[in-house]
C-alpha cells in the first residue's frame, strides 16, 4: 500500500505570516518547492524539512505525516469525505 505525505506547513507559516517566497528564501529553495510540498508533491530532504521546522518553531512531527493512502478518505482529520 502506498502512503501520502500529509504535510502543515501552510498552517504553521499562515500561523506566522510568513509567504512561500520569504520561507522558500530562508532555507534555500524556489517558491514552487513550497508550493509542492504543501501539496503533497514533493518529498522534501530531511535537512530541508528540519529547516522548515527551525523556521516554522515546529518539529518535523508537527509538519509531516506519512498516512497509508487507504486512510485519507476514512479519517476527516486529513480534510477529505469520507465519500
Amino acid at each position: 500500500m502506498e502512503d501520502v505525505l500529509i504535510t502543515r506547513i501552510s498552517e504553521f507559516r499562515e500561523k506566522k505570516n510568513i509567504t512561500q517566497g520569504e520561507l522558500a528564501e530562508k532555507v534555500g529553495v524556489r517558491r514552487e518547492t513550497i508550493s509542492r510540498l504543501e501539496n503533497g508533491q514533493y518529498n522534501p530532504s530531511l535537512k530541508l524539512a528540519f529547516d522548515i521546522a527551525a523556521i516554522l518553531d515546529a518539529s518535523i512531527y508537527d509538519l509531516f505525516e506519512y498516512v497509508p493512502k487507504s486512510e485519507l478518505k476514512k479519517n476527516p482529520k486529513f480534510g477529505f469525505s469520507n465519500k
